[in-house]
């Protein structure tokens, strides 16, 4: 099984620093292989606990080289929650890659844990019978202090429900759950790692380099 790792958080950087280059990234220092797979951005502003910044990626397994770059871009410059990334706010950013596995069919919606498992719900929003799904990455739960029905609840909403939240919505949901591997690090440790390992520091035009 491949796992999150150093090098997929360097190339996902590249990746960002590139684009504000105009110019290609180096090639990645990783293996190629098929899974699914999610990169997010955060924001640390004034010591804080990092924001977010930007989250996407593919709950369908796909060529991880290709996937990590397409999402790296998509998710700083096109979620469309966030304005896009700016240059100057590369300083900032911490990055977090996130490789799927595990998936299974859960027996219900609380047949899952808080902190181990991410979870995709589907369900049939009973207003206008169309389906609705969304997913949680498993850290999230645990990062917002949230229990199980809290973690749902929150779900059915970024799905798109607007109703009243009721028992019988939250049976109707169909839930898999699946765990991860992941891999966070920070700018100015992404521009201390490359100096050392390429001889010369990632810098952005118009950038003071750290």
């Amino acid at each position: 099984m491949v796992s999150a790792n150093r090098e997929m958080v360097v190339y996902c950087f590249d990746t960002l620093v590139a684009h504000f280059n105009d110019e290609q990234a180096p090639p990645p220092a990783f293996d190629e292989g098929q899974h699914p797979l999610f990169v997010t951005w955060k924001k640390t502003m004034n010591g804080g606990e990092p924001r977010l910044r930007g989250c996407i990626g593919t709950l369908e397994a796909r060529c991880i080289i290709n996937g990590f770059k397409d999402y790296a871009l998509t998710s700083a410059l096109r979620d469309r929650r966030f304005p896009p990334i700016q240059a100057k706010e590369l300083p900032l950013l911490q990055c977090t890659v996130s490789i799927l596995t595990n998936y299974e069919n859960a027996a219900n919606y609380l047949d899952w844990e808080v902190g181990k498992h991410g979870i995709i719900i589907e369900f049939t929003d009973p207003d206008y019978n169309t389906r609705r799904s969304a997913t949680y990455l498993p850290e999230v739960a645990a990062q917002e202090g949230w229990t199980t029905i809290e973690a749902i609840d929150s779900l059915i909403r970024k799905a798109g429900y607007n109703g009243t939240i009721t028992e019988s919505v939250r049976k109707r949901i169909q839930l898999t759950r699946y765990q991860s591997t992941l891999f966070t690090m920070q700018y100015g440790d992404y521009v201390s790692y490359v100096k050392t390992i390429r001889g010369v520091a990632p810098s952005v035009a118009g950038l003071k380099s750290r």
